[in-house]
């Protein structure tokens, strides 16, 4: 297993520690920071679907508002 140094305010390690008293502390940590890089990995991948929207979008025939009721009441049974 690897070895992670860092610095966090007192504070915190203090709230830390009392919040985690009885508890393996590393394996909180690594749950920790496997949870923000799921969620960084996940707003990667949000960040990229709405940029490939919008290039899409730059490319879609652009359609007045009229066309698209008609294409829509064309469309329902």
């Amino acid at each position: 297993m690897a070895t992670v140094n860092f610095s966090v305010p007192e504070a915190i390690k203090q709230s830390f520690n009392e919040t985690f008293r009885d508890q393996n502390k590393s394996a909180i940590i690594a749950d920790l920071m496997r949870e923000a890089v799921e969620r960084a990995q996940r707003h990667q991948r949000h960040v990229a679907a709405i940029d490939r929207i919008l290039e899409r979008r730059q490319h879609a025939p652009c359609l007045t508002e009229d066309e698209f009721r008609s294409i829509r009441e064309d469309g329902r049974p």
